[in-house]
């Protein structure tokens, strides 16, 4: 009889290569402290407005690009790590649209 692991059961008995689990952590870190940004006190965010009228994947993949084109450019290393946390947000904001998880008109 075969059993069903857990998400975390699952990540615990993967050995991975270049600290996924920890950098996933952070990603989550670095989400869940956006809500609790200036920019998100209002009832709805200005992506909710983009994603709404349609444009939602040309947004995310934008971003994407602005902060790739930015890394190493701007500040400091702990600043440059932001880029790279703002693009993985992105592209999951992206891959939500793309599953379905939003009417988007594209």
């Amino acid at each position: 009889m075969e059993t069903t692991l857990s998400y975390s059961q699952k990540a615990k008995k993967i050995l991975t290569k270049y600290n996924e689990e920890e950098i996933l952590k952070q990603v989550f870190t670095h989400i869940a402290d956006t809500y609790n940004k200036h920019y998100s006190k209002e009832k709805y965010q200005a992506t909710e407005f983009i994603i709404d009228a349609g444009h939602g994947i040309g947004f995310c993949l934008g971003n994407i690009l602005k902060y790739t084109q930015r890394y190493g450019k701007k500040g400091d290393k702990k600043e440059q790590e932001k880029d790279l946390l703002k693009l993985i947000h992105y592209a999951i904001i992206a891959l939500f649209i793309h599953q379905g998880g939003h009417n988007d008109r594209r």
